[in-house]
C-alpha cells in the first residue's frame, strides 16, 4: 500500500508555505491581468443605447480623431521650376529652326502637292515667320541665301570634274596601300 502524503509535517520539515486562492496568485513569468475585459468597449454601446435619455450619439471609447480624411492627394500650385538654360544667340535658334525634322517634313508635304490640316498650317506659318523674323534681325536676305547656297552647292562642269577626278586618285591611293 503506498503512503498517503500529509501537509502535517514536523518539526524538522519544511515549513510548506499556506495555501491562497488562484486569483489572488501571481505567477512569475505572466503579466498580472490589468484593463477591461473583452468586448467591454462593444457592452458599453449596448448599455448606453438600452439607457433611457441617453445622448442620441453614443461617446465612442476608441482613440483617435473622428475627422474624415481626403483619400485623394492636395493639389498643389506650387510647380516644379526647370533649370533655366543658357539663352541661345539668334544664329543659334535660326539653325534650330532649320534643322526641325517636323517643319522639313511638312516642307516636303507641301512640295509634293499635299494639303496640310489647320493646325500643322498653323505651326507652319508661325514658324517661318519666326524663321522671317530672325533672318531680318541678322541681316540675312533671301536672295543672299539663296546665292549663297547655289555657289556651294554647283560650280562649273570642269571645277565638278576636277573634284571626281581627284577622288579618283584618292581612291586608287587608299586601294594601294
Amino acid at each position: 500500500m503506498s503512503r498517503k502524503k500529509t501537509r502535517k509535517a514536523n518539526e524538522n520539515a519544511p515549513k510548506l508555505a499556506p495555501r491562497t486562492k488562484k486569483k489572488d496568485r501571481v505567477l512569475a513569468g505572466k503579466k498580472q491581468e490589468s484593463g477591461n475585459r473583452a468586448g467591454s468597449r462593444h457592452d458599453a454601446k449596448v448599455i448606453n443605447q438600452k439607457a433611457p435619455g441617453g445622448s442620441k450619439q453614443s461617446a465612442d471609447p476608441r482613440h483617435g480623431s473622428k475627422k474624415p480624411v481626403a483619400l485623394s492627394l492636395p493639389e498643389t500650385k506650387a510647380e516644379v521650376k526647370k533649370p533655366k538654360q543658357p539663352k541661345l544667340t539668334d544664329e543659334q535658334k535660326l539653325l534650330k529652326l532649320e534643322d526641325d525634322p517636323r517643319l522639313n517634313q511638312l516642307l516636303d508635304m507641301l512640295e509634293e502637292g499635299r494639303n496640310l490640316n489647320e493646325a500643322d498650317q498653323k505651326w507652319l506659318d508661325s514658324q517661318l515667320n519666326e524663321i522671317e523674323r530672325l533672318m531680318e534681325r541678322l541681316g540675312i536676305s533671301e536672295e543672299d541665301d539663296l546665292e549663297h547656297v547655289m555657289r556651294t552647292t554647283t560650280g562649273s562642269d570642269d571645277d565638278l570634274l576636277e573634284k571626281f577626278e581627284s577622288g579618283a586618285d584618292l581612291l586608287k591611293d587608299y586601294q594601294d596601300k
